[in-house]
């Protein structure tokens, strides 16, 4: 069974071929799934390969053949990757509870330590282990996760021992929830808010309070699009 990523990539080429007899560039493809990076591309077309779907043809470039299609060939709308935070929570067998996230064969994400949705308590350190991405268009290149402390982000869906996917960047806007690093020393998970000249952290409980800072004091590391949730 292809994940979704793993169809739509599928279709894309074979519509491709169809219209003009050559398949896509790694570009291509990468811009039409929405990707940040074509290693997600390549990892995408061996799956393919391994599963029987794409045969790449030798000594040509950009020559890949279809063999065969899903049973239902139908395309499915492609999502931007953009907007709000919507937690995609993957339980402990790997498997989503948002229909339109599918598994990920091969895909896994560094995880860098632990985050505190509370009191901050540590800065983003090293790699401990990795987690299973939701979805082929988390690229470990761009992507890194931290495993949740507290109960701050508790209204968020976001709960003590839960294990967050962030992508990596250094800008947000009001209303995303990021990982904030305070005096070059601590980080937090919570929600961004722009306060005049100043840096608003909330949380998402009213057991606890916002935090104001400098923007000079405050440095955003990644902003959440997926969490990981292990039921025992």
């Amino acid at each position: 069974m292809l994940t979704k990523k793993q169809r739509e990539l599928l279709l894309f080429i074979n519509d491709r071929i169809k219209e003009t007899g050559v398949s896509p560039s790694f570009d291509e493809m990468k811009e039409a799934l929405d990707l940040a990076s074509k290693s997600g591309i390549h990892r995408l077309i061996t799956a393919l390969e391994e599963r029987g779907f794409l045969r790449r043809l030798a000594h040509r470039a950009r020559a890949l053949e279809v063999l065969k299609l899903p049973e239902s060939a139908v395309p499915q709308a492609q999502g931007s990757g953009r907007g709000g935070f919507r937690p995609s929570v993957i339980n402990g067998e790997g498997r989503s509870s948002r229909p339109t996230a599918s598994a990920s064969i091969g895909t896994f994400i560094p995880v860098m330590g632990r985050i505190a949705a509370g009191t901050a308590i540590e800065a983003i350190e090293h790699e401990t282990h990795r987690v299973a991405a939701p979805d082929d268009e988390f690229d470990p290149d761009t992507h890194f996760a931290l495993e949740v402390s507290g109960e701050s982000m508790i209204n968020a869906g976001i709960l003590d021992g839960d294990t967050v996917i962030l992508k990596r960047t250094d800008h947000a806007q009001s209303g995303d929830i990021v990982v904030a690093l305070i005096n070059e020393e601590t980080a937090t998970l919570k929600r961004f808010r722009k306060k005049g000249g100043s840096i608003a952290l909330e949380a998402a409980n009213p057991a606890f309070g916002t935090q104001i800072f400098g923007p000079d004091r405050v440095r955003i590391q990644g902003k959440l699009v997926a969490l990981v949730r292990k039921y025992h």
